[in-house]
C-alpha cells in the first residue's frame, strides 16, 4: 500500500472482537444520514485492503448458480494467498502520515498541559501511538491459520478423500507409506512468511493432532518452502513490482496514491469541521489528519482488536475512506496504471503452465525460471498450491486476466460512491484474502448448473466418478464468492451460468494475455505520464510502445 495525502481526518473508538468471519454479501446502500456509525462490524466493511477477512457469499460476484454439477468434484486448487492483519506501512499516506498526526497530537498536549481535547476526543489528550511497522500482528497470525484450517476443509478434505474425523492434511497414506510432500511458496518479506507459517499450522494440523506432538519437527516435516528473495531487483511473482522498474518511477507508479488527494478534501472536509468543535484552541485539524485517524482505527483494530477511534465517522465518511483506498490500488496496480497486467502476468503464466502441466524454462517476464524449471522448486501435478503474496498482486493477476467485471473505475469526485460499484477492495483484498483457482473434472461435457450450495460431505456424494471425469473445467473464487469468467474479454469462457469454464476455452481466454500486458514496454520502456494522478484516465493496465493505450 503506498499513497500521499493531503488534508486532515479523525475517528473514535470502539472494541473489535474477532470471531469467525462472517459471510458478506453484498448488502451496503447509499446513506443519507449524518448519524455517526457505531456498528464496529459494519464499520470494518469499509477499511479496503485493511478490512479483517470475511468471505464473500458465493453469489456476491453475481454468479447466481453456485453448486457443483452433478457427477463433477474439485480435483486441484490453486490458492493465491494474501498476508493477513498488518502494522501500517512506511508509505506516506499510510504509516508516515499516521505517525505524523499521533506526533503532532502529542507535541501539543506536552507543550500545553492546561489544554485539553473534549468530547469524543477527550481520549487524544493523553494518547500514545503503540503501533510498529508493517510486521504482521498476532490477529494477522490467527487469521492466516484459519485460512489454513479452512482450505483443509473446503479443499484437503476432497483432495485426500479424508477419512471420518479427519481435522487436518496426514503426510501418509491410508498404507502408511509417504505422501510426496507439498511445496508451498513465500516471498522473503516477514509478514508473507509468517503468514505462510501460519496458514500451514491450520492446514496441517500439527497443534491438534489427537495424539498432541509439541516438536518443531513435527509443525514443518509434512511439507517443503520455497522462499523467494522479495525487496532487490530478483524476478518474483509473488512480488512482481520488485523486476518491474517502472513501477518504482513515482510519476508511474503513485498513480492511484496522487489521485486520492482529489478525493480525501471531498469527503472529509465536513468531518473535519465537526471535529475542530472539539478540539482546544490552538490545535487545528487537517484533512490528512481526519484521514489519518481513519486509517488508525483499522490498524489498531487489526492489532489490539480496538480503538478509540472509530466512532467518529458517519457511514458515507467510511464509504468515502474506502473509496480512497479503491482510488489507489486501480490507478497502481489495475485498468488505470500502464504497469497494471505487467505486475500480474507473471502469476498468471505459472497458473497456466501447471494447468498444462509444463516447467517454465524460460522468464519473459517476473518469473523466476531458474525455480520454475524444475521439480523441486515448481513441481506439477501436486493436488493443491498455496503461493503467499501481497494485496495489489491479486488485483493485478485480475487484470492480467482481462476479468473485466473489474473494470470499473472508482470515482474521482462522486461523495459518497456507488455502493453497487464492482471494484471494491474489502471484498476484493482484504486481510488474508485468497485467489482460487479450482480445477473440477466433470463426466459430462455440459454438466446441469445447480443453483444451491450443496456441502460435498465426500468425494463422490452427488455421482462423481474419476475413471470418467474425463471433462475439466475451470472455476474461481475470491474470499469465497465465484468469480464470473464469462466477463473474460473476447468471450471464451462465455455460456454457462454457474462460472465454470472448459479449461480448453479458459487457456483460449489467456493464450493473449502476456502479449496484452506489453511487459517489456510497461516495465523498462522510456514513457512518461502527463500531470499528476490518472485525471480518471483508463489505461486498460498496459500502455504501447508508442505511448497509446493498447
Amino acid at each position: 500500500m503506498r499513497f500521499a495525502l493531503s488534508a486532515p481526518v479523525l475517528l473514535l473508538a470502539t472494541s473489535f472482537t474477532h470471531a469467525n468471519p462472517v459471510i458478506r454479501g453484498n448488502s451496503r446502500r447509499a446513506s443519507t444520514e449524518t448519524q455517526l456509525l457505531t456498528d464496529i462490524s459494519t464499520i470494518s466493511g469499509y477499511w479496503g485492503q485493511v478490512s479483517p477477512y470475511s468471505d464473500n457469499t458465493e453469489d456476491y460476484f453475481g454468479v447466481q448458480f453456485v453448486g457443483l454439477p452433478s457427477g463433477c468434484q474439485i480435483e486441484q486448487a490453486h490458492s493465491l494467498q494474501r498476508h493477513a492483519n498488518r502494522f501500517p506501512t512506511g508509505s506516506t499516506e499510510d504509516g508516515i502520515n499516521d505517525e505524523t498526526f499521533a506526533m503532532k497530537v502529542t507535541n501539543f498536549t506536552t507543550a500545553n498541559p492546561a489544554s485539553s481535547f473534549t468530547g469524543p476526543l477527550a481520549f487524544l489528550s493523553s494518547y500514545q501511538y503503540i503501533m510498529g511497522e508493517s510486521y504482521l500482528t498476532g490477529l494477522g497470525a490467527s487469521t492466516e491459520f484459519m485460512a489454513g484450517v479452512q482450505f483443509w476443509n473446503r479443499y484437503g478434505r476432497t483432495l485426500y478423500n479424508a477419512s471420518v474425523g479427519q481435522v487436518s492434511y496426514n503426510a501418509s497414506y491410508i498404507n502408511g507409506t509417504a505422501r510426496p510432500k507439498p511445496v508451498l511458496r513465500t516471498t522473503s518479506q516477514s509478514r508473507i512468511e509468517n503468514s505462510q507459517i501460519s496458514w500451514a499450522l491450520g492446514f496441517f494440523g500439527p497443534s491438534f493432532q489427537e495424539v498432541p506432538d509439541p516438536t518443531v519437527a513435527n509443525a514443518t516435516s509434512a511439507f517443503e518452502v520455497v522462499i523467494i528473495p522479495e525487496g532487490g531487483t530478483e524476478n518474483n511473482t509473488l512480488a512482481s513490482y520488485d523486476s518491474c522498474f517502472n513501477d518504482n518511477i513515482a510519476a508511474i507508479g503513485y498513480i492511484g496514491d496522487d489521485d486520492v488527494y482529489t478525493y480525501i478534501p471531498i469527503y472529509l472536509a465536513n468531518a473535519t469541521a465537526r471535529l475542530q468543535a472539539y478540539a482546544p484552541n490552538g490545535f487545528t485539524f487537517t484533512t490528512n489528519d481526519t484521514y489519518a485517524m481513519q486509517s488508525i482505527c483499522a490498524y489498531e483494530n487489526g492489532y489490539i482488536g480496538q480503538s478509540d477511534f472509530c466512532n467518529l465517522f458517519t457511514e458515507d465518511e467510511w464509504a468515502g475512506f474506502e473509496n480512497t483506498l479503491d482510488i489507489e490500488y486501480y490507478f497502481d496496480y489495475a485498468y488505470g496504471n500502464p504497469t497494471g497486467r505487467a505486475q500480474g502476468i507473471g502469476y498468471l503464466q505459472e497458473l497456466i503452465a501447471r494447468l498444462q502441466q509444463q516447467y517454465i524454462t524460460s522468464s519473459n517476464s517476473s518469473v523466476n525460471s531458474t525455480i520454475d524449471n524444475n521439480a523441486q522448486d515448481f513441481p506439477l501435478n501436486q493436488p493443491f498450491y498455496a503461493d503467499f503474496t501481497h494485496d495489489d498482486i491479486i488485483v493485478s493477476v485480475l487484470t492480467a486476466m482481462s476479468m473485466d467485471y473489474f473494470r470499473e473505475a472508482p470515482t474521482l469526485s462522486q461523495f459518497p460512491p456507488d455502493p453497487e460499484r464492482h471494484f471494491i477492495l474489502s471484498h476484493m483484498t482484504p486481510f488474508g484474502a485468497r485467489l482460487v483457482t479450482e480445477v473440477i473434472g466433470c463426466a459430462s461435457a455440459d454438466p446441469e448448473p445447480v443453483q444451491n450450495h450443496r456441502t460435498e460431505y465426500y468425494p463422490t456424494q452427488y455421482g462423481y466418478n474419476a475413471s470418467n471425469a474425463t471433462n475439466k473445467f475451470i472455476r474461481m473464487r475470491l474470499n469465497n464468492g465465484i468469480l464470473p469468467l464469462n466477463t473474460i474479454r473476447g468471450g471464451a469462457c462465455a455460456g454457462r451460468i454457474d462460472g465454470m469454464c472448459t479449461m480448453e476455452s479458459f487457456l483460449s481466454s489467456q493464450a493473449d494475455s502476456y502479449a496484452e500486458s506489453n511487459y517489456d514496454f510497461a516495465c523498462f520502456g522510456n514513457y512518461t505520464i502527463d500531470n499528476m494522478g490518472s485525471q480518471g484516465q483508463d489505461y486498460d493496465g498496459t500502455i504501447s510502445a508508442s505511448g497509446i493505450v493498447t
